[in-house]
């Protein structure tokens, strides 16, 4: 039972039973309401301490996502402009207003958002067209300022949150090997007509990089060209002799058992993009110091 179903009741049954009776209706409800006073006094001291924890929670948030946007080198208009949305939105919600309360042109994103460590995000609004060529002003305004200098790329904050600790395994391998040798495995047909594939990008880059999930090497390698950081090309890498070691590999000889008689092997490279080498080099250590951790008391990379 809540506090207001338990306030209902005390006010059924408890109040007025020793209330003296009166033929004046309006000395009752005095003193009816005076005994009810001190449960008044609860509920809203149990809403005032919601709320300071609430705003105590939201404070700390900010000042953390302040400081992260900050370092990658966000404007101080976007930075406030995007913290008074998200703030005006987690106070609706906390109102129980929701998305009804949302201001006309603007769209809320899901209320089931949550953050890598669990906690629940509050929803943001759609960025206006105003807005957009605000900010794309300011770009264009910064590139004109012989004094403006930005250490990395803005991006490259949100790409490191958007990565695995395998996926930054296989960048320092891409990083320090140069391109890796990958094969696509296709059934063999008559001038190619026809030809399906069975299984493309196999290659060896999961268990060279020392990734804790080798099956999952392809899934990290999709997300990693979608962050724009490596490339599939249809090029070779310079010595043949390297697709060699990852044809007698068990996963690959047991795709080319399954592709029929004499499947048609094609060999391909995987590399890093201009914007994953810049990314390695800005973001990820040095190759001389990826045998030690960050604090550099044990092993790394």
């Amino acid at each position: 039972m809540t506090d207001v179903d338990g306030f209902d009741d005390y006010l059924d049954d408890g109040i007025g039973d020793d209330v003296d009776s009166t033929d004046d209706p309006t000395e009752s409800s005095y003193l009816m309401w005076l005994q009810a006073a001190p449960e008044f006094a609860r509920l809203a001291a149990s809403s005032w301490w919601s709320a300071l924890r609430w705003v105590a929670s939201v404070t700390s948030e900010n000042s953390r996502r302040i400081g992260r946007a900050v370092a990658a080198g966000m404007s101080p208009t976007q930075v406030a402009a995007e913290i008074g949305s998200d703030v005006r939105a987690a106070v609706l919600d906390l109102l129980g207003l929701g998305n009804s309360a949302v201001a006309p042109g603007t769209q809320s994103r899901s209320n089931g958002l949550r953050s890598r460590s669990g906690r629940a995000v509050a929803p943001r609004r759609t960025v206006t067209a105003a807005e957009l060529q605000a900010r794309g002003a300011e770009l264009l305004h910064d590139a004109a300022d012989v004094w403006y200098e930005a250490d990395a790329h803005p991006a490259y904050a949100r790409i490191l949150d958007e990565l695995s600790p395998d996926e930054a395994r296989i960048l320092c391998l891409l990083s320090t090997d140069g391109a890796q040798p990958a094969i696509d495995v296709r059934t063999n047909r008559p001038l190619g007509v026809g030809s399906e594939l069975v299984a493309g990008g196999l290659s060896m880059i999961g268990l060279q990089a020392g990734v804790r999930r080798v099956d999952r090497t392809r899934a990290d390698l999709n997300n990693l060209y979608r962050l724009g950081l490596v490339w599939f090309s249809r090029e070779e890498v310079e010595d043949p002799t390297r697709y060699q070691v990852v044809e007698v590999q068990p996963d690959v000889v047991d795709v080319l058992r399954r592709a029929g008689r004499s499947p048609k092997i094609v060999r391909r490279s995987i590399h890093l993009t201009p914007f994953g080498e810049d990314f390695c080099t800005t973001c990820l250590p040095s190759p001389a110091s990826r045998g030690r951790s960050p604090n550099g008391t044990g092993p790394g990379l």
